[in-house]
C-alpha cells in the first residue's frame, strides 16, 4: 500500500490552508442561511436564531471597540502552511519601537490581499518576533462582522473594522505598541491586480493620513512584491455589456466584479487558487506624524504627498531584486 510522501503531505495541508480561508466566508454565511431556516421552517427550535441576533445586536459594536482576538487562534500550525504555500517573506528595514503607535499601510490589495492576511492576522511568518512589543491590528470591512459566527473566526484573528471609530478607539484607549494595518486601496484596486501590475489607488485616499495626523501615529510604507502576480485576470472588450455590467455595479456597491482565475487543486489545472509564487513583503521606515487635532486639508495633502514620496522611494530601492524594470515606477490613479 503506497503511502503519501511528507512532502505531499505538507503540500496537501498547505493546499487546505489557502483554500478554507479564503472560501470560510462564502461556507460559513451558507451553513447559517441553511441551518437556521431550517430551525425556523421546520422545527420548533427558532429560538435559537433568536438567541444568534439578540447576540449579535448586543456585540455589534466589538469591532470596531478592539475586537476579541485570541492568541492561540493566531498561532494554528495551520497559518504555518498558509504562507508556505506561496511562500510568504516578511522583510522589516527599520526596527519599530513599542513606545509609538503605527498605522502599516500595506500595498497592493491584489485580488484577495493574501500578504495582508498572512503576516497580519497570524503569526504564520512569525511577524511577533520580528516585531517584538508591537500589537497588529488588521482593519478589513464592516460587512465581514454583519454575519454571526464568521465575526468570530475574523475576529480571532485580531481583525477589526476599518471605520474611522474603530481606528480612533485603537489610537487611544490601547495604550502604545500598537500597528493598525490598512489596504488603502481596497476593492477598488482588484481590477488592477494583473501580472507585473505596479497600479495603486492613492491619490484621493488620504483618510488615514488625517487619523495619523489627529493621533500623531506614524506612516509605515509596505509594498508587496509579487501579491498581483497570483492570479490571472480575464478582461472583458471595453464597451461591451460585461465591461459596462463591471463599470455599473462598481458605481453602485464600489465593488468591482473582476473574472480572476488562479491554478486548482492540481499544478496544471485553473480554478480559484492563487498561484503558488513568492511574495516579499517590505516594510519600510516609519514617516512621523506631528499631532494636529484639526488638520486643515492643506495640512492632510503635504503629508500625503510626503507619504507617496516614501512610498515610491521604497519601491524604487527594491523592485530590481524581484524581476521589476529599473524603469517602472509606481502608477498612482
Amino acid at each position: 500500500m503506497l503511502l503519501p510522501s511528507k512532502k505531499d503531505l505538507k503540500t496537501a495541508l498547505e493546499v487546505f490552508a489557502v483554500f478554507q480561508w479564503a472560501l470560510s466566508a462564502l461556507l460559513i454565511v451558507m451553513t447559517l442561511i441553511v441551518i437556521n431556516l431550517y430551525l425556523v421552517v421546520f422545527t420548533q427550535y427558532w429560538l435559537v436564531t433568536v438567541l444568534i441576533l439578540t447576540w449579535l445586536v448586543f456585540d455589534w459594536k466589538t469591532p470596531e471597540r478592539g475586537g476579541r482576538r485570541y492568541t492561540c487562534v493566531r498561532n494554528w500550525r495551520l497559518w504555518k502552511y498558509y504562507c508556505d504555500y506561496f511562500p510568504l517573506k516578511l522583510q522589516k528595514t527599520h526596527d519599530i519601537s513599542p513606545n509609538c503607535n503605527y498605522i502599516l499601510v500595506c500595498h497592493p490589495h491584489g485580488v484577495l490581499a493574501h500578504t495582508w492576511f498572512g503576516h497580519f492576522s497570524s503569526e504564520g511568518s512569525g511577524f511577533s518576533k520580528m516585531f517584538p512589543g508591537i500589537t497588529p491590528y488588521p482593519l478589513t470591512l464592516g460587512a465581514f462582522f454583519w454575519i454571526p459566527f464568521l465575526r468570530e473566526y475574523v475576529m480571532a484573528t485580531g481583525a477589526c473594522s476599518v471605520s474611522e471609530s474603530s481606528m480612533d478607539f485603537l489610537l487611544t484607549h490601547k495604550g502604545t505598541g500598537n500597528m493598525l494595518v490598512v489596504v488603502v486601496g481596497g476593492l477598488a484596486e482588484c481590477r488592477y491586480s494583473l501580472p507585473g501590475s505596479s497600479t495603486l489607488v492613492l491619490k484621493n485616499r488620504s483618510g488615514f493620513v488625517r487619523i495619523a495626523l489627529r493621533h500623531g501615529a506614524a506612516l509605515i510604507p509596505t509594498y508587496a512584491f509579487g501579491e498581483t502576480d497570483l492570479y490571472d485576470q480575464h478582461i472583458f472588450t471595453p464597451g461591451g455589456f460585461v465591461n459596462r455590467f463591471q463599470k455599473w455595479f462598481q458605481s453602485m456597491v464600489h465593488i468591482y466584479p473582476c473574472a480572476f482565475y488562479g491554478r486548482g487543486f492540481t499544478k496544471n489545472s485553473r480554478g480559484l487558487l492563487p498561484y503558488a509564487l513568492p511574495i516579499t513583503t517590505i516594510v519600510g521606515e516609519p514617516l512621523q506624524m506631528p499631532k494636529i487635532e484639526n488638520p486643515s486639508q492643506e495640512i492632510v495633502a503635504k503629508y500625503h504627498a510626503l507619504y507617496i514620496e516614501a512610498l515610491c522611494k521604497l519601491f524604487d530601492q527594491h523592485k530590481t531584486k524581484f524581476g521589476i524594470s529599473e524603469t517602472q515606477e509606481l502608477e498612482i490613479i
